[in-house]
């Protein structure tokens, strides 16, 4: 079966003095455009929500997701169905369920480098993030041991990357360190996105007791999302930035960043 998240190129390569033809593997970046069914039998309405450069493939967990972390749909009945095309994916919305005409009427437009926009405050997401069902008196901590050895375990699976070089990617892990989940993705927002319409999709989520990996930075948009996704504990490879600690303390999220070389910094929360 063909891999749609890679294609093969030939590259002129140089090494030292000498140079010549070789093969490259690229990870592909293509767009989607997401577009919603909505509205009473009978009269339904079909409406371009949302173009997003992306890797092909699980393009129906990246739509659900998408639309979750996005305060559109809150439960898995909210959808009803999915059709694709090429790089274009409908997803269906049940008839009962109430649509926010003025929401729709932000027609997102996300890149693979920067994520949604236009968002600039924290509470901007607390108007669209269900974070009740975390039941943050139940109180854990993972062990720092636990900890260390997440980005090794995440490399070792990170089949797309191995080959190209070029994928962020976002897992879930238990408190035991055991990988559950993995998605790969030229846009890191999307690779979460994935990860969270998987079990947004299995009517999964809240994930309060699971741990989130980065591979790269931690953002604004990607704590958004975890919190919409009810994770309580975030690592991140990559540095994080002062919003994105801001959104962790504001959500009760414990984030760990610059996790690699076994040894981590703890932003908000506590590890021990």
């Amino acid at each position: 079966m063909e891999n749609q998240a890679v294609k093969e190129v030939s590259v002129q390569r140089f090494r030292g003095a000498e140079a010549g033809e070789a093969p490259d593997v690229l990870a592909v970046e293509e767009p989607l455009e997401i577009r919603l069914e909505y509205g009473p039998a009978g009269n339904r309405i079909v409406k371009n929500l949302s173009v997003t450069m992306r890797t092909p493939g699980a393009d129906d967990d990246l739509a659900a997701g998408f639309l979750f972390t996005e305060g559109i749909v809150h439960e898995a009945s909210d959808i009803t169905g999915m059709r694709g095309g090429e790089n274009v994916i409908t997803v269906a919305l049940s008839p009962d369920l109430a649509i926010d005409l003025q929401k729709l009427e932000r027609h997102f437009y996300t890149s693979s480098s920067c994520g949604v926009c236009g968002k600039t405050s924290i509470d901007a997401v607390k108007t669209v993030a269900n974070c009740s069902f975390s039941d943050k008196t139940k109180d854990w901590t993972i062990r720092p041991e636990v900890i260390y050895g997440l980005p090794d375990t995440l490399r070792h699976k990170q089949a797309t990357f191995d080959a190209t070089g070029g994928l962020h990617a976002a897992a879930v892990f238990d408190t035991e360190g055991r990988l559950l989940a993995l998605r790969e993705d030229v846009g890191r927002h999307n690779a979460l996105d994935k990860l969270i319409g998987h079990y947004f999709r299995q009517a999964a989520v809240p994930l309060d007791y699971h741990i989130l990996l980065l591979s790269g930075r931690a953002s604004f948009e990607l704590l958004q999302k975890a919190a919409m996704a009810g994770i309580r504990f975030v690592c991140a490879v990559g540095a994080p930035s002062s919003l994105a600690v801001e959104t962790a303390e504001a959500f009760g999220i414990t984030l760990v960043g610059f996790l690699r070389d076994n040894r981590f910094n703890v932003y908000s929360g506590t590890v021990v």
